[in-house]
């Protein structure tokens, strides 16, 4: 499928078509919508395969969409998109540090979500948008050398996004394998000479800075993954096979692990695969500041695949670093693995925030009639060890509670945005509630990639690209393809410098902290 060059796809009609097509109509009781997982797990006999790829085929889907209502009007939609215009962007920063563990989801956010605590739903925004950086700064252009890389070098990637304002510097970027068995999931370069033909850029690890840290309460350290492109892909590239993790019943999805824990010698960027990359540097950072006699978190964002990803990094350091504070706020995420999978993280103490759009068809896979809604059956089936299950406290919004967003129609691609998930965030109050009238966020930003925004509004679709798809006019009048600033271009060996150089800083600034204390006890000063 043809590839835009930023965040995800525009799917072509045709395509959309068909992509429906893919998804006959069946309304579930309750909020438990699914398809069949054609591919339970191997201890399942074949009869009951047989009668599961059976009812899949007398079971017709269907995905919701939201109500045909008319939006609201504005009297004048200048006057108030100028009114608009003249506000702040964000919510202002409250000292959360007394409240830090709460937020962190330490009582699985009791009482914080309906209605939604203002300082919860900032933290929420905060973290999607660390995981909307890893599309934003995404060089999706398979016409590229560098297509599947970061645009940007990671000391300047929260300023080039203007992200700084959160109060966090990137420590790391994480690289995967491109080349394994989901095709459609990774991107790959046209050209025969690019900067790797192994691996794509998937992420990175952040640390708050000093005032952040005082604001929140605690050394966070933020992981963000990067998802997928189109939902569309979805059906057709998840392996819907379980494969066990850790030592116990614990299985989780083939493709997903795949991802995570791939790596190969022959690589520049996956020596090491994404899990022990992300996993190395985790742990660096838990041992410099607790060193330092600092409270540390871990938090894990990520949005469609990466919200999966998430998960399994939060399992892993669970495992590899007990006692730390580990929270996963999800957007758009799918099911990840089984039952026993979901009360290993909740036996660890992993806290999982799962914000879902209810439109949205990817938080209902894998597993679309094989998942947790079988549990009231346990008695007659007992325990289901092929049956995929979602994790943790679940926030679910609303495409039609907002007025900003169009009434009708089935829109695959903007249910399924990550702005569209921040924008729905941002307004919302609780299940009773239409849409808050003082929501901070631009609007503007649903429309970045997407066609979700009411006409009235005057936002462009899909606006968010580089200027003149990134060529460039050069000397002579000819228009070509930019020639990367040196320090933007991905360097296994630049980057591993960086990390050394950094943390040799970080040793030298504590010596000389330790060393002005120890003078100032003696009396010195």
């Amino acid at each position: 499928m043809a590839m835009l060059t930023m965040m995800y796809a525009h799917i072509p009609a045709t395509q959309a078509a068909s992509a429906a097509a893919r998804f006959p109509l069946i309304r579930s009781q309750q909020h438990q919508e699914a398809v069949l997982d054609h591919h339970p797990q191997t201890k399942t006999s074949n009869r009951t395969n047989r009668l599961a790829e059976s009812l899949s085929h007398l079971l017709h889907l269907h995905i919701e969409t939201p109500p045909k209502t008319d939006s609201p009007r504005f009297s004048n939609w200048n006057m108030f998109t100028e009114e608009k215009h003249s506000t702040p962007t964000t919510s202002p920063k409250e000292i959360i540090s007394e409240k830090w563990r709460q937020i962190h989801g330490s009582k699985d956010w009791e009482g914080l979500m309906d209605p939604l605590h203002p300082w919860l739903r900032r933290e929420i925004v905060k973290y999607g948008e660390f995981a909307q950086a890893t599309y934003d700064a995404f060089d999706f252009d398979s016409f590229s050398e560098f297509c599947g890389s970061c645009r940007y070098n990671k000391n300047k990637l929260f300023d080039v996004l203007g992200l700084s304002k959160n109060g966090y510097a990137v420590s790391k970027y994480i690289y995967a394998m491109s080349h394994i068995d989901m095709p459609n999931w990774l991107e790959r370069s046209h050209l025969v000479e690019t900067w790797s033909k192994d691996s794509n850029w998937m992420g990175f690890v952040a640390v708050s800075d000093d005032e952040e840290t005082r604001r929140i309460g605690r050394r966070d350290i933020a992981v963000a993954w990067r998802g997928t492109v189109a939902p569309s892909e979805w059906y057709e590239d998840l392996q819907r096979k379980l494969e066990p993790i850790g030592d116990l019943d614990a299985k989780v999805e083939h493709g997903f692990l795949g991802i995570y824990k791939s790596k190969s010698e022959k690589t520049r960027y996956n020596k090491s695969s994404a899990s022990e990359q992300v996993m190395k540097e985790v742990t660096r950072l838990v041992e410099f500041y607790k060193s330092k006699g600092e409270e540390v978190s871990l938090t894990i964002t990520g949005h469609s695949l990466g919200g999966a990803l998430a998960l399994l990094n939060a399992y892993e350091a669970a495992k590899s670093i007990p006692g730390l504070p580990i929270s996963v706020i999800s957007f758009g995420a799918p099911r990840v693995g089984n039952n026993a999978f979901r009360d290993e993280l909740n036996q660890m103490g992993v806290k999982t925030l799962r914000v879902v759009v209810k439109q949205d068809v990817v938080p209902k896979m894998p597993g679309l009639v094989l998942n947790e809604g079988l549990q009231k059956f346990e008695e007659i089936t007992g325990t289901l060890e092929w049956v995929y299950t979602h994790v943790g406290a679940e926030l679910k919004v609303d495409v039609g509670s907002s007025p900003y967003l169009k009434k009708h129609g089935f829109n695959f691609l903007g249910f399924h945005s990550l702005e569209t998930y921040l924008h729905l965030v941002d307004g919302y109050l609780n299940k009773e509630t239409s849409f808050r009238s003082n929501a901070r966020r631009d609007f503007a930003l649903v429309n970045k990639a997407c066609d979700m925004l009411v006409e009235d509004l005057r936002i462009p679709h899909c606006w968010y690209q580089l200027e003149h798809k990134g060529l460039v006019c050069n000397h002579h009048g000819r228009w070509v393809k930019p020639i990367r600033e040196p320090e933007d271009i991905p360097s296994p060996t630049r980057e591993a410098e960086a990390e050394a150089h950094a943390l040799q800083v970080e040793i030298q600034s504590d010596y000389v902290l330790q060393s002005l204390c120890t003078a100032n006890m003696k009396g010195e000063f």
